[in-house]
């Protein structure tokens, strides 16, 4: 039964975490996104905001507790698409969402950080971001305006 608060889901997976399986999940995304019509903007923000998460669920949730599952699911809610991620791997340090803040780029080229770039790029290009530890499982959700009904 489908509450009215928590709809069907229109795009749904279950993989097991790897680099592999993000990249198929992240290909089978974009073709749904593609042929519902969204705008490629959208698409192309969702990617990156989906490979960037999925990746830090990979590498850092799941990193010395062996292979773990992941779950995706998309819904649509009047003109928004809601994305949830739910994993089993660690917690997010403090149960919160790591800082929007770009690293220090100060200094020379050969001392930038690798990474930290993502968790800037996540909170900046979606709405609604939130996380939460549930029944020992890691839930982040956040939305993006479709701007229209689209033929999802």
């Amino acid at each position: 039964m489908t509450s009215p608060l928590r709809p069907d889901p229109l795009f749904s997976r279950q993989f097991c975490a790897s680099d592999a399986a993000v990249r198929i999940l992240l290909a089978e995304l974009r073709k749904w996104l593609t042929n519902s019509g969204l705008d490629e903007d959208i698409c192309g923000s969702v990617e990156i905001v989906m490979a960037e998460a999925l990746n830090n669920v990979v590498e850092h949730a799941y990193s010395g507790a062996g292979k773990g599952l992941v779950d995706v699911s998309v819904t649509q809610q009047t003109a928004q698409l809601s994305f949830t991620i739910r994993d089993e791997g660690q917690p997010m340090p403090g149960l919160r969402l790591p800082d929007n803040q770009l690293p220090d780029a100060n200094g020379p080229l050969a001392d930038l950080p690798e990474g930290g770039f993502g968790w800037f790029l996540i909170h900046h290009l979606t709405h609604q971001l939130s996380y939460e530890r549930q029944d020992d499982q890691n839930l982040l959700c956040f939305t993006f305006a479709t701007n229209h009904s689209g033929k999802t």
